[in-house]
């Protein structure tokens, strides 16, 4: 429910808190190109004075809006004789957010059309009346309804990339799936008490070691979060560490490299089997961030800030095994950040694929004889995925050690050559998961 459904007798703008947060979102990501992450991190002016309740709310509406952009942009423009001045950019994000409430949201919309007037009068050029007559004559969309062309919330270039690598039908499953916030994903310390853990914070098992929460939770408050039993990771992001521990006879005592290892719940995963982990990140404020939940957790592992490219270990030692979760364009991730579709472009998947292959031989020569690599990425661009693994074993003295149904509880499908490619729809009905391209390789003994 809406704040505004519990203030009753409050001013005409008491809603404008939230709505002045969601405006900044919007704006900084469209208008100026920033992530919502690094907003919120860095914080925006509109957030010094509000309540949590606003914070959360304005937050809300920013990420429905950027979800649905392409079905709100349709609403609006059907409600406006002509097209928006480009100077009128605050107009449009406030009318946008006023579609998302009304048409998505389910606020009431005399909340709804009060707050935007407010902000459509700040606004130079007098734009108050008009905001004031296209939001009154918005109108709710049937939440239950997929949107008829689901390509529309989506850059024409992404959703074509899809189609041309999944099939029409799974790309309409793809879009659809991005339409609803997921689950919360916890990977738990003690396998053998995964089910004890969704029993204790009213979660599911997806596999051992995962469990589900249904919705977003303030995770510091959960019980077991101060006892370092559990930590949040999407069952997805688990895979990659799992399938590098399978293959290896004893984790005990291994020796394991996580490259580019934060935000560190791979790193987690490794070390709380006992191996010897290093991880290694360029960037030493996320690797701060890796050593305090390791401190939670009760693990430890060697932390070294480094290019991954040009790292060498002090002793000159190679590795049982290597984990490379490389930088990709995290189209994987639009679930949880809808942001990522309006800040990429076609340009960034070929620069990171360019990246990709430079972290990729640097990473095979850290593997020993008869060690095995795992390179993951959280993308949906077959460029940066299944293409970079196939280019590589044509390059290198390297051979796939294929990934088998049993290793993923049968939650996802490798694909014939040992791959897997997760996508947002897999596990639909329990929330789906995040999207993840993983291959494991193994150099000759």
């Amino acid at each position: 429910m809406a704040p505004e459904a519990r203030r009753k007798g409050r001013s005409r703008t008491a809603g404008l808190p939230s709505r002045d947060i969601a405006l900044g979102l919007v704006r900084a990501v469209l208008d100026d190109q920033r992530s919502l992450t690094d907003t919120l991190d860095n914080g925006i002016a509109s957030q010094e004075k509000a309540s949590a309740e606003d914070r959360a709310f304005g937050r809300l509406i920013a990420m429905t809006t950027l979800r649905r952009l392409g079905e709100i942009d349709a609403m609006i423009a059907a409600l406006l004789q002509r097209p928006l001045p480009r100077k009128a950019s605050d107009v449009q994000q406030i009318l946008r957010l006023a579609a998302a409430q009304i048409g998505f949201l389910g606020t009431a919309p005399h909340a709804v059309v009060n707050c935007a007037v407010e902000q459509g009068k700040r606004c130079p050029g007098r734009y108050g009346p008009l905001v004031n007559a296209v939001t009154r004559r918005l109108t709710p969309v049937d939440d239950q309804a997929q949107p008829s062309d689901t390509g529309a919330n989506l850059p024409d270039w992404l959703w074509q990339s899809w189609v041309d690598a999944y099939g029409q039908e799974n790309a309409n499953r793809i879009a659809v799936a991005h339409l609803t916030e997921p689950p919360l994903d916890l990977t738990i310390g003690a396998t053998d008490e995964t089910d004890r853990w969704a029993n204790v914070l009213d979660g599911q098992t997806i596999m051992p070691g995962t469990v589900r929460l249904p919705r977003a939770q303030n995770v510091p408050t959960l019980e077991g979060f101060e006892e370092g039993a559990w930590w949040v990771q999407d069952i997805a992001a688990s895979l990659p560490a799992r399938f590098l521990l399978a293959p290896l006879s004893d984790s005990h005592g291994a020796t394991i490299v996580d490259l580019c290892a934060a935000p560190g719940g791979k790193t987690a995963q490794l070390a709380n089997t006992g191996a010897s982990v290093t991880a290694v990140d360029v960037d030493p404020g996320r690797l701060a961030r890796v050593q305090d939940n390791l401190t939670r957790l009760g693990l430890s592992a060697t932390l070294m800030t480094s290019d991954a490219r040009t790292w060498q270990p002090p002793s000159g030692e190679f590795f049982n095994g290597v984990l490379l979760d490389a930088p990709c364009t995290a189209t994987g991730n639009i679930r949880r950040h809808p942001d990522i579709p309006w800040l990429k472009r076609p340009t960034d998947v070929a620069q990171a694929a360019a990246l990709q292959r430079e972290l990729l031989q640097a990473a095979w020569r850290l593997v020993q004889p008869g060690g095995y690599l795992v390179y993951a990425v959280c993308s949906l661009q077959p460029e940066e995925g299944k293409t970079q693994i196939v280019d590589f074993l044509a390059k290198n003295d390297a051979t796939r050690a294929p990934i088998t149904p049993a290793e993923t509880y049968g939650n996802v499908l490798p694909d014939a050559d040992g791959d897997i490619q997760t996508l947002p729809y897999i596990l639909g009905d329990r929330g789906g998961m995040d999207g993840f391209f993983i291959a494991r390789l193994r150099k000759p003994a």
